[in-house]
Parts: structure tokens; sequence; C-alpha cells
């Protein structure tokens, strides 16, 4: 079935998951299912769990852990129940020894018993907090992207795992920095507040019109500003860092939407 373009902010996130299962679905969930928890997905064998998982809590800013599957369990018990792991995700990455060597809708025939599956929580979670606040998002609800940059920030190294944090960035009008800053620091479950404010330059990032991942995006006006969120692609660049035998993820911007609402993870 071809995938269509969607009017995804009425949509719960089991709308979204199912929409995704049956193959009507492949488009960026920025806006899907408004005030649900969104996560990124990274699936390794069993033996490199335990070692990703301590790189998870030595990185809570890009790597913050919303749930772990259990070997071979394809079903998110706690965070959407019904789901399924390998057919949920709009569209995935897998990579091999470090290579991307597929993009698929699902898993089903990569699938294995001994795989574990780590949701970690994604920016898309509060943006519509930032729109509340008057920071528009050009790409929300569309079939469009937020643009996401490797930076020279390095990653806390846990066994083989290591690299490069990644960070997405949004155009922000100067007067609303200081809200966005707050509004965003209530969700530190979904990377929190920004690691940078201004000149990319300063975290390795020389050309905003050229991202790493996503679609590049031009300022509203003169007076707005770069604002660089952690981003939960950061496994991404880890596994092209550290080239684990296997490695699935979700394409970036294609995030694996729960049915948590945010505000259950919200700090006051």
């Amino acid at each position: 079935m071809i995938a269509t373009v969607m009017d995804t902010t009425k949509m719960s996130g089991k709308d979204v998951r199912m929409a995704s299962r049956i193959g009507e679905f492949a488009q960026p969930t920025s806006g899907a299912a408004p005030d649900i928890v969104q996560t990124n997905v990274a699936i390794l064998p069993k033996d490199l769990a335990f070692d990703f998982l301590v790189f998870c809590q030595r990185n809570p800013k890009p790597c913050p852990v919303i749930e772990v599957l259990e070997a071979g369990q394809t079903e998110a018990v706690l965070s959407a129940r019904g789901s399924d792991i390998r057919s949920d995700v709009p569209m995935y990455r897998v990579y091999r020894q470090g290579e991307l060597v597929e993009e698929p809708n699902d898993i089903f025939e990569i699938w294995r018993d001994d795989l574990v599956t780590f949701l970690l929580g994604c920016s898309f979670t509060f943006e519509h907090a930032l729109i509340r606040n008057g920071v528009h998002l050009p790409y929300y609800g569309t079939d469009k992207n937020v643009a996401m940059y490797k930076t020279s920030i390095e990653t806390a190294p846990a066994g083989p795992f290591g690299g490069p944090m990644v960070v997405t960035h949004r155009w922000v009008p100067r007067e609303k920095v200081v809200r966005a800053v707050q509004a965003t620091s209530r969700f530190p479950a979904v990377h929190g507040a920004p690691v940078h404010i201004g000149n990319p330059a300063e975290i390795g990032i020389t050309d905003l019109s050229n991202p790493d991942f996503g679609d590049a995006w031009e300022p509203q006006s003169d007076d707005d500003v770069s604002m660089f969120w952690a981003c939960g692609v950061t496994p991404q660049a880890v596994a092209m860092a550290s080239q684990p035998e296997l490695m699935i993820t979700h394409a970036p911007g294609y995030m694996f939407v729960t049915d948590l609402h945010d505000e259950d993870l919200a700090v006051m």
C-alpha cells in the first residue's frame, strides 16, 4: 500500500503506530499525536545491550531512556501496549559494522530473539510546548523534517560505544529564547534544555545549510537565534563510529510514538 502525507495533528499514538504497521504512514512524526511522548529507537544484540545501557546512563542528554524491552520482546508494555517494535515505526535503518545497509518499513525478516530494544526520549515531544510559546516550526505536522547535525561534542564512551553527539537545530526569535529554554527544561526525559545557543561553529557545525540528517531551514527573520538540543539520533552516529555487528534504529525523524502523555514526564 502506498503511504500518503497525513494530517497527523489529530492522531493518537496508537493511530500513528497502526498506520505505520500497515504501510499507510511513512513520513516524519513531528506534529504527530500532539501531547504524546515520541521516542528514538536503538535495537542491539543482547551481548552489546549492557554496554549500551551504560552508554545511555553516561549520556542522559542525547540518550534518555524511556523503556527497555527484554531480549526478543516486541511489545513496549510500559509505554505502548499492543505495539510491535518490528512494524510500528514509519521507517527503520539497519546498520551492519557501522554501515547503513537498508531503510525498510518493517524489520520482520531480520528480527532475532536475542535483540534488545531501547526507547529513548525525543525532542519532538516538547515541540508543541515551543509552539504554544510562540516558536514557529515550519516542518511541524508536515512531511518535512527537523535539521540534525553531528557536532564536536564527544559522548562519554562505554564499552565499544562512543562518538559525537548529534543535535537538532531550531531557529527561535530572540525575544523567545528564554521562553524556549524554560519550556523545554521541563522535559529532561526527552532531552530537556538546549545544549548550545548561538554560533554553530562553537560546537563544530560549519554549514547549517547542509545537515547530516533531516532538512535545512532558513531563519524567518534577521532576529532569529540558533538553538540546539541533544538528539536521540546520536546512537546512529555512535554506530557509524563504533561499528557494532548490528544496530537497528528508526530513520531520523521517523519516531516510535507511544501512548504516554508528555506531562507524565514533565517536571515543575
